[in-house]
C-alpha cells in the first residue's frame, strides 16, 4: 500500500511543559479520505499545522509522497497538496470570483480554470453578491476552493462542518465525495461531527491527548462496532449499580436513558433491576455509533 503522508514518531511541544504531539506514527493512505478523531486539544490541528508546513516538529518527522520533510524535493511536493487549517482570509466586500482571482494572484498562478473551480464547488451563479452575505456554508465551499488552484492531490481539512446547519454539511459531504470520487484526491478530514465523518471515511485516526491510540480502515470499524442496548429506566441513579455489579460497559445518557455496549442476558438485566425497584419502559438494539465508540476506545465510556 502507498501512503501520501506518514509520521514517524511525529512530536510537538511548545515550551518545556506542553506536550501537544507524543511520538505520532500516522498512515494516510493514498485514495483514502482519512477522518481524524479526537477531542478539542487532542492534537489534531497541531499535526495538521506541521504537516503543511506551518509548523516544524520538535522531534520526529514526516514524508509526503515517499519525501521527507527536510529534503529539498519538499517544496514542490507541497504545491500539490491543499490546506484548510485555519480560517483563509475571505475578502467580506468582494463577490467569490474576485476572491478567488486574488487567490490565484497571491500564488502567482493565471487564473485558468477560475469559472470551472467555481462550478466544482458549488457556487458558479453568485455573480456580484459579496461573500458578506454569503451563508456559512458557502464560505466554508469558497475556502476549500481557495486550496484547489493548484490543483491538488492531497487536501487536508479541519473541521471542515464545524458551526455549518444540516443544509451546508450536505453540501460540504457531496462536494468532498465528488472531489474524492472524481478527481481521486486523497482527504484527510477531522470533524466533531463523528456520525457525519461515518458517512465520508474510509480510513480512521483516533488521537488521545496526543497520543494517536489506533488506525484502521471503515471495514475494520464496522467489525469492532459493537451492538448497543439503548435502554429507558424510571432512574439511571438505579440503574447505574445493577450494571456495575453485572460488569457491564455503559454510559449514562440523562436521569433515565443509557447506553450498553456489552453483550446482556435481558431476562437477567430485568429481574435485576425489577429486584432494584428499577423499572424499564424501553429497551433496543442499535449499532453502535463512531461517536461512541470512540468514547468506549478512550476509555471514557463507564460514565456513572
Amino acid at each position: 500500500m502507498s501512503y501520501v503522508l506518514q509520521t514517524n514518531n511525529l512530536t510537538k511541544r511548545y515550551g518545556k511543559k506542553n506536550l501537544v504531539l507524543d511520538s505520532v506514527s500516522m498512515n494516510v493512505p493514498k485514495g483514502s479520505i482519512y477522518g481524524f478523531v479526537g477531542k478539542n486539544g487532542a492534537g489534531k490541528t497541531t499535526l495538521m499545522r506541521v504537516v503543511s508546513g506551518l509548523n516544524n516538529p520538535t522531534n520526529g518527522g514526516y514524508s509526503l509522497n515517499g519525501v521527507d520533510y527536510k529534503d529539498n524535493r519538499i517544496s514542490k511536493i507541497r504545491k500539490k497538496i491543499g490546506a484548510v487549517v485555519e480560517t483563509p482570509s475571505i475578502y467580506l466586500n468582494l463577490n467569490a470570483r474576485d476572491n478567488l482571482l486574488l487567490q490565484y494572484k497571491l500564488h502567482g498562478m493565471e487564473p485558468t480554470g477560475l469559472d470551472d473551480l467555481l462550478k466544482l464547488v458549488g457556487l458558479p451563479d453568485t455573480g456580484k453578491k459579496k461573500t458578506k452575505d454569503f451563508s456559512l456554508g458557502m464560505r466554508q465551499r469558497l475556502s476549500i476552493a481557495f486550496s484547489l488552484i493548484s490543483n491538488p492531490d492531497f487536501l487536508i481539512l479541519d473541521e471542515p462542518i464545524n458551526g455549518l446547519d444540516p443544509e451546508g454539511i450536505m453540501e460540504v459531504r457531496d462536494l468532498l465525495i465528488k472531489l474524492h470520487n472524481e478527481r481521486e484526491i486523497t482527504i484527510l478530514i477531522s470533524s466533531h461531527i463523528l456520525d457525519e465523518l461515518s458517512k465520508l471515511a474510509t480510513h480512521y485516526g483516533f488521537i488521545n491527548k496526543g497520543t494517536l491510540i489506533k488506525e484502521m480502515s471503515s471495514e475494520e470499524l464496522e467489525r469492532n462496532c459493537s451492538k448497543k442496548i439503548s435502554i429507558t429506566v424510571d432512574s439511571t441513579r438505579k440503574l447505574a449499580p445493577v450494571l456495575d455489579q453485572m460488569g457491564l460497559i455503559y454510559t449514562v445518557l440523562s436521569e433515565t436513558t443509557a447506553e450498553i455496549y456489552s453483550h446482556i442476558e435481558v431476562t437477567p438485566l430485568v429481574l435485576a433491576l425489577a429486584d432494584k425497584d428499577c423499572q424499564v419502559i424501553t429497551m433496543s438494539e442499535d449499532n453502535e455509533s463512531l461517536e461512541s465508540y470512540f468514547i468506549k476506545l478512550i476509555g471514557g465510556a463507564h460514565n456513572a
